[in-house]
């Protein structure tokens, strides 16, 4: 049991963490005045974080990996262009559809998917993503194939803000979605659901043993990850006006991942992290070297790995509580 004195010890710590919290959404609105000329990265930035939100949930919470989570991300994406292209340009409407449509196709690959070993789950992923991709490719008529799907209009959002050259309705549009979509994951991964879902990851067979739903609990948290991914898809289609066999490339898969290996898993900030930190050292680099930007990348992630983010994390983590309690400390004193 913890004594009172570390309740009272425990709270500046937490009161730290809300304030923190509450100053990274301000300097994240606040980004449309401080940086205007980078809204269209920032919006980049803001739809990786949720991809890789997305991928967090089923890999840092429940322990599936994937190596095809781009598949959903297309699927997103061109649901969203067509139905902007040919029934409706409404964005909210089109989010809807794709969300609508990507956890349909979540629920129905999950069946497979999270059959077998990891290993399995690793090639059977990859396999929907390739297969997809290559659908995609060959359903030219009706996807543009190679040239893209072009003539995508978006009408203004609301009725009222237009999509503008510079990027600011775009930027607002997908944070705006970003953090509706995060405070609904923290409310799962908090809930009796979330906490069954470590208990997964820990040790399935344990958890199946105390009355856990492990196959149930699964497909549910797959399809939901499904439909994540599926509106940063649609948000990248539709801020973009734009969709190419691209957003069902492997490396979009890759990408994710190394985003979740810079920011770390099992807490929802590491995507949004992640994403920031490889897409602004992605545009540094490739500005200063655009032939090698990928080997500095990896370079930083073997620093990663051999350093550990966890002893890192750790002694962040020191230096914010000293901190603290310091504040804490001069706070009480006479």
């Amino acid at each position: 049991m913890h004594s009172a004195q570390d309740s009272t010890a425990i709270r500046p710590v937490m009161r730290g963490r809300t304030a923190l919290e509450l100053a990274f959404w301000l300097l994240a609105f606040a980004a449309i005045l401080l940086f205007p000329r980078k809204l269209i990265i920032l919006n980049e930035i803001a739809i990786l974080a949720l991809f890789a939100l997305s991928l967090d949930l089923i890999l840092g919470y429940a322990g599936v990996l994937s190596l095809g989570h781009a598949a959903f991300l297309g699927l997103g994406a061109y649901t969203a262009g067509l139905f902007a292209k040919h029934m409706n340009g409404d964005p909210l409407t089109g989010l809807a559809v794709s969300a609508a449509v990507t956890g349909l196709a979540g629920f129905l690959s999950s069946f497979l998917v999270l059959r077998g070993t990891d290993l399995t789950r690793l090639m059977v992923t990859l396999g929907l993503a390739l297969l997809l991709g290559e659908a995609a490719n060959k359903a030219s008529w009706l996807t543009g194939g190679a040239d893209g799907l072009q003539g995508i209009t978006m009408q203004p959002l609301l009725g009222q803000f237009a999509f503008d050259l510079a990027g600011r309705t775009a930027y607002l549009y997908s944070l705006v979605t970003l953090l509706i979509l995060f405070l609904i994951a923290r409310v799962i991964v908090a809930s009796p659901f979330g906490m069954a879902l470590r208990a997964i990851r820990d040790n399935p067979l344990r958890a199946r043993a105390i009355g856990v739903p492990v196959s149930h609990r699964l497909v549910t948290v797959y399809t939901i990850a499904a439909v994540y991914a599926g509106i940063a898809g649609a948000l990248l289609a539709q801020t973009t006006q734009f969709v190419s066999l691209d957003v069902l490339e492997l490396h979009r898969s890759a990408d994710v991942l190394l985003v979740l290996v810079i920011g770390g898993t099992g807490y929802l900030y590491g995507g949004i992290i992640g994403a920031l930190a490889f897409k602004l050292l992605q545009d540094a680099i490739a500005s200063a070297t655009p032939q090698y930007w990928q080997f500095w990348i990896g370079l930083l992630l073997v620093i990663l790995v051999l350093t550990g983010r966890e002893r890192i994390r750790a002694a962040l983590t020191g230096i914010s509580r000293r901190l603290a309690f310091g504040r804490a400390t001069a706070g009480s004193a006479p």
